[in-house]
């Protein structure tokens, strides 16, 4: 049985404690090791945020922990937005305002402190920060590009930070807690080998073309949006 835990070791510990007693906590490499009386064993990785329940299958000790994580998770919810963005500032500030109008916490890269990291450090801290609950991919036509010699073939596409950043979304959140925004998609080049996404075109107007499939895609994952007042 997996599961999703995105919060800290001793949260977890915590939640464990409350509920069992004797259990064998080990640090293991890249992931803590809970071994029970009972011999069921839950293995976590931390940066995927997966708990995995080992040993032989005991519907009412799975049940149990399902319990413990869905009310933890209840409780540590948070409403923060990581936001990705290429060169349309237009586009980016018109997200912001969405989101703060739904009184969620948008995560914008360039208005975080640097702290002295390099961009690659900064995103590993605020992009895979496990109180993120939600991702948003801004796909702009910010670029151009071509199959090689196949000039005819030009399209517009994302700034490559865009597909990392993307990609690392994906593996935070998973793709039913990401949404892409195209702009102008039947010009836009799509990431390739992404299948799956879910992908909200827009053309001017993004708070007016997007707010209600935006929001009915986050209200699935848990935020309270109320569609009446879009």
């Amino acid at each position: 049985m997996t599961l999703k835990y995105r919060g800290s070791k001793n949260q977890l510990q915590t939640i464990i404690s409350s509920e069992f007693t004797d259990v064998s906590i080990e640090d293991q490499v890249g992931k803590v090791k809970f071994t029970f009386p009972g011999g069921q064993i839950i293995n976590w990785w931390e940066s995927k945020g997966t708990l995995q329940i080992q040993g032989t299958p005991d519907d009412s000790f799975n049940k149990k922990i399902q319990m413990l994580i869905d009310k933890q998770a209840n409780i540590t919810k948070t409403n923060k937005v990581f936001v990705v963005y290429g060169h349309d500032e237009a586009a980016r500030r018109d997200l912001d305002g969405l989101l703060r109008r739904w009184k969620l916490d948008p995560v914008i890269l360039d208005q975080l402190p640097s702290e002295g990291q390099t961009i690659i450090e900064k995103l590993e801290k605020y992009c895979l920060d496990q109180n993120v609950e939600y991702g948003i991919v801004l796909a702009t036509p910010d670029d151009e590009g071509f199959k090689a010699d196949h000039p005819d073939e030009k399209a517009y596409r994302v700034r490559q930070n865009v597909v990392l950043e993307l990609g690392m979304l994906l593996g935070r959140l998973g793709r039913k807690k990401v949404a892409v925004l195209i702009k102008n998609q039947d010009k836009m080049d799509r990431p390739s080998d992404i299948s799956g996404v879910i992908y909200i075109p827009f053309k001017d107007d993004l708070q007016k073309e997007v707010q209600v499939n935006l929001a009915k895609e986050m209200n699935t994952q848990g935020f309270n949006i109320n569609l009446m007042d879009l």
